[in-house]
């Protein structure tokens, strides 16, 4: 496999979220490198925070296993059992279907980047630990529902 060039990688930006959630992922980007790369059986994504920026809404995955490991700056992760300071070469690893909430703030006053490794399951669903709001994809096609299954709806 050829290396693959960054600088011909898209930017990725913005959010699937709905409203409200995804004016709350202004800051953050991603290289798709996985992709980019040609990889069908697991993503590669390198993440970009600025300052101030969130990587996700805390959430826990059903079927996908998920790698961190920080590349540049200083990231802190948030979980179920606290607030956890990571620098260039710390990593973390959320074992599918542990129902543990987790996301990445930037709180520097600089640019932070991290390498996220995760499965791809033909079926996923990722559950929001703080706000009533889950993810199914299924297909390549993502639906929002609330915790009891019903639709969500973003307000007109």
């Amino acid at each position: 496999m050829p290396k693959i060039d960054r600088s011909t990688v898209p930017v990725k930006t913005g959010s699937i979220y709905p409203a409200p959630y995804a004016a709350m992922m202004a800051g953050r980007s991603s290289l798709r490198l996985g992709d980019a790369g040609g990889l069908t059986q697991f993503g590669v994504n390198l993440v970009t925070l600025a300052p101030g920026a969130l990587s996700s809404l805390r959430h826990w995955h059903l079927a996908e296993d998920e790698f961190v490991m920080v590349t540049d700056g200083e990231c802190t992760l948030i979980e179920d059992a606290g607030e956890t300071v990571m620098r260039a070469g710390d990593c973390a690893a959320f074992p599918a279907n542990t129902p543990d909430g987790h996301q990445f703030i930037n709180r520097s006053d600089v640019p932070a980047s991290f390498l996220v490794i995760g499965s791809k399951a033909k079926r996923e669903v990722a559950t929001y630990s703080d706000v009533d709001l889950v993810l199914t994809v299924e297909d390549g096609t993502a639906t929002f529902t609330h915790r009891d299954g019903a639709p969500y709806k973003t307000a007109p």
